[in-house]
């Protein structure tokens, strides 16, 4: 096959790019070349910024009712277009068809969220807050927004997190769309042009890092939504927010899950296998630690043994496979690296993932389910992020110990306990880092109703994604104060000192 050559789009219109230089995107099932990405020149996106600049007028006054038919319409769309874009993110990413779905169907819930714009950006009033006078909080947006996203969920993240809430509250938007995965955003938009989108209210890039550094100080840019690793995030938020602009960066993640030994511990694992090889460990919800209690140690880690030989490696595109590839060979090269390094560590390989072979797809960046045990504080593997299929398990005394091991980590996206114990239970959830916290649920993603509340350094920012802090991101209050007078109180006026305010004689 001969690889494609994608085009960038402004003010509605699919562009060739002048650059020449194009980045390759792989199908990771097969490690073969299926497209290129421009790598935008710096002028190509200024013009991205100045389009959805020039359409932030209309569309900011465009009425919200009107904004949120446009997501009716998309809702539509992506529905009907669900299989195409799933087979796309298992191509390109290599998430199997039931996680890739899951992708897709993450960014429809958003939309969906934002079909009620109308109710969310309401603010508040108060009649008579002094004598005559009355009060109306409104939200309004702020201008053009930038999205810089990340390649492990390449649906869900840009078309679910960043744009929905972004254009419906009445911004314009700059996707910078991740250079290795790109297909899946660029199809998104051209379904969302299908739907009516309006010229130049989203613009998509794909550049360098050289080139997206100048939208954090660009003048024109309101505000940046990011999602990647914790070291860019940092400095995007510090850039950012040094040049006036709104940020909001989610990054990195160690989720830590605690099993006490009143758990049901096949359930528990059930779970565990779930979250920590799901989407073959490339997300920032996985759970790659575990914390279990000592008496209960051995057969936990017997039951995640026995549930992780039974997934099969395979194709993402394949009905029946449960782990797909990640997402490039330099990735799969970095687990493996991260695997040696535990092994040099002390920590005990219970399960080596890093020879498998998929028959038909040699060349595909596939990696099995990795288990450590006898994982100590200190050793790196337990404490940074590997992003991959591998699984810690961390042995603690009892209860408080294992919140102690937990507490002490740097990030604090997610964490999950597992007991019977609804005493446990509650102080776990009290006393926790994890901005998302799990109660006998692996996974503790909110819906989109909720923020994702990832803390420590996993975000950077005020107001996270979604929810309510999600419409608070992309908008700013304005209070109107207002006073009415009658004829006789127009006679008999003077200035009252006090701030100014028209009081009778």
């Amino acid at each position: 096959m001969t690889a494609k050559r994608l085009k960038y789009s402004i003010n509605g219109e699919w562009k060739e790019s002048a650059t020449t230089k194009f980045m390759p995107i792989t199908d990771s099932n097969t490690g073969k070349v299926i497209a290129e990405a421009p790598c935008c020149t710096v002028e190509e996106v200024n013009s991205a910024v100045a389009a959805a600049k020039a359409a932030f007028p209309a569309w900011s006054t465009t009425p919200v009712s009107a904004r949120a038919q446009l997501m009716f319409k998309y809702k539509t769309v992506l529905d009907g277009h669900l299989e195409e874009l799933a087979l796309l993110v298992a191509t390109e990413l290599g998430k199997n068809l039931n996680e890739a779905r899951g992708d897709v169907l993450k960014a429809i819930e958003v939309v969906e969220l934002s079909c009620s714009a109308p109710t969310l950006m309401q603010g508040d009033s108060l009649m008579n807050v002094s004598n005559g006078h009355d009060t109306v909080m409104y939200r309004e947006p702020l201008g053009v927004f930038v999205g810089i996203a990340p390649y492990n969920f390449p649906a869900m993240i840009p078309f679910g997190w960043m744009l929905p809430m972004c254009i419906t509250t009445g911004n314009t938007f700059v996707l910078k769309a991740a250079s290795s995965v790109p297909q899946t955003a660029v199809r998104m938009l051209e379904l969302l042009i299908e739907a009516g989108l309006p010229n130049g209210v989203v613009n998509l890039v794909t550049c360098s890092r050289k080139e997206a550094e100048i939208l954090l100080k660009h003048p024109d840019v309101a505000g940046i939504s990011y999602v990647g690793s914790t070291n860019v995030g940092l400095h995007i938020y510090s850039t950012a927010a040094a040049n006036g602009k709104r940020v909001q960066a989610l990054c990195e993640a160690k989720n830590h899950a605690l099993v006490l030994k009143d758990a049901a511990l096949e359930l528990a694992a059930s779970r565990v296998i779930n979250s920590a090889f799901g989407c073959a460990g490339q997300r920032c919800m996985a759970l790659p630690v575990v914390c279990v209690e000592e008496e209960v140690a051995d057969e936990f880690v017997a039951h995640l043994l026995r549930f992780a030989k039974e997934l099969k490696v395979g194709p993402a595109y394949d009905p029946t496979t449960d782990l797909g590839p990640v997402a490039s060979a330099e990735h799969k090269q970095s687990v493996a690296d991260w695997i040696a390094k535990g092994v040099e560590e002390g920590a005990t390989l219970v399960l080596d993932g890093r020879d498998v072979v998929v028959k038909g797809y040699e060349g595909g960046f596939f990696l099995a389910p990795t288990i450590f045990d006898h994982v100590k504080q200190g050793m790196s593997i337990g404490d940074s992020e590997i992003f991959g299929p591998v699984v810690c398990i961390k042995r603690v005394k009892n209860f408080e110990e294992g919140l102690a091991v937990m507490n002490a980590n740097q990030f604090a996206n997610g964490s999950c306990i597992f007991t019977q114990s609804g005493y446990y239970a509650r102080e776990f959830a009290h006393r926790t880092h994890g901005g998302m916290v799990g109660i006998n649920v692996g996974i503790p993603v909110p819906i989109s109703v909720f923020p994702f509340a990832g803390h420590k350094r996993s975000f950077f920012g005020d107001l996270h994604c979604m929810g309510k802090d999600g419409v608070a991101f992309y908008t700013e209050a304005k209070c109107v104060t207002s006073r009415w007078f009658d004829e006789e109180d127009l006679k008999h006026t003077k200035v009252d000192t006090w701030e100014g305010t028209m009081t009778r004689k």
